[in-house]
């Protein structure tokens, strides 16, 4: 049985690395998911690197607390397990102990001598977390020999491009910015990214792509309904309908209104309304309160593409 725990774990901790968006990263996980990662990251390298361990510890996982504490006893006996420091390090990243995260990875960067840039933005990252996001001297200077190491990651990048416009070096923020353009950023990280590197430059900042509803309310409709009624305006794909791509809300009493979806209206990261060449747009008037489809509901729909305007009056009632 042991085997398949290894894999099961491994695979886990494998899709949620994939899922990550190009180790753009905050300083620490929330909720149960996190701890639920670190668990199972520390329970296959507790496996693996216990080839004596018996199966009832493999399949008997303690609290997490126990096994971090387990695995910095382990380190204290094998100080140059360079992979056993990331680990630590990034535990406690998870569990909030951020100073004791710096000193994990600063044994993994003296264990690389300063050569992988990762590890050092991981300690960098540590640090400010630790200083509560202050950019301190020691987190800047990480930063900097991590691009000095390899100009191309994506959080280096994005630190040292934060560090350069905080020395009011916006030449070279903006030049680190748009490098990190070049690693094909996710949708609605780019547009923040191509916006702040617009304002670096002193240059125009380029057009969300949106699309534009212009919303009536037909004669038909209720005149008795009050006025603070949400709207819903949904944009979804024709093809895989829920979730939806991109939602805002207004209320009854703001229209007639036009309003314009953007990218920042999307649901799921990842998934820009910039993305689709076809969307289907529905504007509900919500009598339940509630975005989903509900008896009584009024409502329009139609097709619609990026950078498109559409006229929708809301005059079908849900039956």
């Amino acid at each position: 049985l042991t085997i398949w725990i290894i894999f099961a774990v491994m695979g886990l901790v494998a899709a949620w690395f994939l899922l990550k968006p190009l180790q753009y990263r905050v300083a620490s996980l929330t909720g149960l998911t996190s701890l639920a990662i670190v668990a199972l990251a520390f329970a296959n390298y507790y496996v693996i690197g216990t080839p004596d361990a018996s199966s009832k510890k493999a399949e008997s996982v303690p609290d997490i607390n126990a096994m971090v504490q387990s695995l910095a006893d382990r380190l204290a006996d094998s100080p140059d397990d360079l992979e056993g420091w990331k680990m630590l390090g990034r535990s406690y990243i998870n569990l909030g102990r951020f100073s004791e995260a710096s000193d994990a990875f600063r044994e993994a960067v003296r264990l690389e001598n300063g050569q992988n840039a990762q590890t050092l933005v991981d300690l960098g990252e540590s640090i400010l977390a630790a200083s509560g996001q202050t950019m301190t001297p020691e987190a800047v200077s990480l930063f900097e020999n991590a691009l000095k190491v390899d100009g191309s990651n994506p959080s280096a990048l994005f630190w040292g491009g934060i560090a350069a416009a905080n020395r009011g070096d916006i030449d070279s923020a903006a030049d680190r910015w748009e490098r990190l353009l070049s690693t094909n950023p996710p949708a609605d990280i780019r547009q923040i990214i191509e916006q702040r590197v617009a304002e670096w430059r002193g240059l125009e900042a380029p057009q969300a792509t949106g699309i534009a509803v212009d919303i009536a309310v037909a004669a038909s409709v209720p005149t008795d309904i009050p006025g603070e009624t949400p709207v819903y305006i949904i944009a979804r794909d024709p093809a895989n309908p829920s979730p939806p791509i991109a939602v805002t809300r207004r209320q009854l009493a703001e229209l007639p209104a036009t309003v314009i979806l953007t990218d920042r209206d999307s649901m799921i990261p990842g998934r820009a309304l910039s993305g689709f060449d076809a969307v289907d747009i529905v504007v509900r008037l919500s009598l339940a309160g509630t975005p989903t489809a509900a008896s009584g509901d009024w409502f329009a729909e139609g097709p619609a593409e990026p950078n498109q305007r559409i006229a929708l009056t809301i005059d079908r009632q849900v039956p």
